[in-house]
């Protein structure tokens, strides 16, 4: 407990540390409307100069990282289960596939994934 305690605490000062020297060494900008805002002849900006982002791609992106940490737990269950007893190891990989479906389940009701089902 006491070597946590000072894990904790030395990890705690060093970052402390390195959001002190970061504060006191980065460069103070003022940066004005005007200046920062692009210039096209005199007059306004007829079109948006950033690109527009699509969530449904984002939603997707979340998803599929989902998918692949819950192939993971299931590879590390499989190296598990010689280790552990057979009822333990099928509650685990029950408890974990369901989890899946539910987020899944979720999702689908939720509408995120309409547009694509």
């Amino acid at each position: 407990m006491i070597i946590f305690v000072m894990i904790f605490m030395i990890t705690l000062i060093l970052s402390m540390l390195i959001l002190m020297l970061n504060y006191l060494f980065s460069k103070k900008i003022n940066i004005m409307r005007m200046k920062s805002s692009s210039f096209e002849c005199g007059f306004e900006m007829f079109e948006s100069i950033r690109l527009p982002f699509s969530l449904q791609f984002f939603v997707t992106a979340i998803l599929f990282l989902v998918f692949d940490i819950e192939i993971i737990y299931l590879f590390s269950m499989i190296i598990l289960s010689e280790i552990l007893m057979f009822k333990i190891w099928m509650k685990c990989s029950f408890f974990i596939l369901l989890i899946l479906y539910l987020g899944l389940e979720f999702e689908k009701n939720e509408g995120s994934l309409k547009w694509m089902l």
